[in-house]
């Protein structure tokens, strides 16, 4: 069995005051001004037997609160020797959307995870308890066919069925995403309970120097906000991924190169009916949300609600061991009907949703590898919230590798 330990690491500081899940919609993103324990990942892998592989990572963090946490990022048995170009894992598993998501932080080329995976995924990424099916297609180039089926509960579910907020971290004093509590799950009864994914990728070389990759996935499930009535609400994501690599034809040790990877998401969410009037008495107490023209507890009415966002980032390796990068991030959503009703929760007004409204954050980077085994980055964040303004942040990144790890995807 192969052994190996990553820990990553920051120090840094940020304008804003709502840094861990505000400006920083990761988990296992720089949570507060001082230094952060991002992640320290213990990995596992090796062949069981003739017949399987297995991969495990279990890694411990420190929340911004203090707090200690071991989570179980992965764990998985997968076949060696299937026929026809199949392949079949099992366990705890990344659901194979897009370039980002399937990876651990420690491989990312930024510190923080980019928003619109942030927002959609939630602080950890989707993933769940589940299996996938991956077909390598028999083409003169790379083409693979992926689908998964897993669990659609928990907060590594967050668009679906999630009982906190669309990234994860509850505030019990703001009104809940969608302004709608998620009181209806109705737990798994039917296969449509659970969580459908789709991926095909398609990679090529352009030229000896150049190589492009093309993806497209989707995700289809239900979410618990399917209103008091029981209705049957569900959420689908949809996405397209381009990852394009020039490398010298001169290059020493990879350098110098010139990447660029963007992803585009959509997600459409159903909100189901829901009647704030929680105690049926007609009047609104403390932690309900008022429709200010009746001044009585809201109800609102089922809708879809359409939110999308993109990132694109571009990294120059311009000598051994020097990367530079360019990160754009932009999310937003349409206005929903109950964003323009004239609501209220505990005196204050409510209008465009917090973790829908239009967001956009630049981030210029710098990354210097002493060898493939450590790696030092500093990072700046220039973040444009609608709803709180602009803030600004400051990064640097340390990490640092121990033992053996499985070689990253490309």
């Amino acid at each position: 069995m192969d052994l190996g330990l990553v820990g990553t690491f920051a120090v840094g500081g940020s304008t804003a005051d709502d840094i861990a899940g505000g400006t920083q919609l990761g988990g296992h993103d720089p949570n507060q001004r001082g230094f952060t324990v991002q992640g320290v990942e213990a990995s596992f892998a090796g062949a069981v037997d003739p017949y399987f592989g297995g991969n495990a990572n279990i890694l411990f963090q420190v929340d911004a609160g203090g707090e200690s946490n071991v989570e179980l990022e992965e764990a998985w048995l997968e076949t060696l020797s299937l026929p026809a170009g199949l392949q079949l894992r099992a366990g705890q598993i990344y659901t194979e959307f897009g370039r980002q998501n399937p990876t651990h932080p420690h491989t990312w080329a930024f510190v923080d995870t980019p928003l619109v995976l942030g927002r959609f995924f939630g602080p950890d990424g989707l993933r769940n308890p589940g299996g996938r099916l991956a077909w390598l297609l028999p083409t003169p180039f790379y083409s693979e066919l992926m689908f998964s089926l897993q669990n659609s509960h928990g907060e590594t579910a967050s668009s679906f069925r999630s009982s906190g907020h669309s990234h994860g971290h509850e505030d019990h004093e703001a009104a809940p995403f969608a302004y709608r509590h998620a009181d209806n799950d109705r737990g798994v009864q039917h296969l449509d309970d659970l969580l459908f994914s789709g991926r095909y990728a398609v990679s090529f070389d352009l030229t000896d120097t150049q190589v492009l990759l093309l993806g497209a996935s989707g995700a289809f499930g239900p979410n618990s906000r399917g209103g008091e009535d029981g209705g049957k609400t569900t959420s689908q994501i949809f996405g397209v991924d381009l990852t394009w690599k020039w490398k010298s034809a001169s290059h020493h040790a990879g350098f110098p190169f010139v990447s660029l990877q963007t992803e585009a998401l959509l997600r459409r969410y159903d909100a189901g009916t829901f009647d704030w009037d929680e105690d049926g008495d007609g009047l609104a107490g403390p932690g309900e949300i008022v429709d200010l023209r009746t001044g009585a507890p809201a109800l609102l009415e089922g809708e879809t609600l359409t939110d999308y966002g993109f990132y694109t980032q571009l990294l120059y390796g311009f000598r051994k061991g020097w990367v530079g990068g360019l990160r754009f991030d932009y999310v937003t959503g349409n206005t929903a009907d109950y964003e323009r009703r004239g609501l209220a929760l505990d005196g204050r007004l409510l209008g465009r949703d917090p973790q829908r409204a239009q967001r956009w954050r630049l981030s210029p980077n710098l990354t210097w590898y002493p060898t493939e085994f450590s790696k030092v980055r500093l990072q700046y964040n220039y973040d444009d919230r609608v709803v709180e303004g602009v803030d600004h942040s400051v990064w640097l990144q340390f990490e640092f590798l121990l033992g053996a790890h499985a070689a990253h995807k490309f």
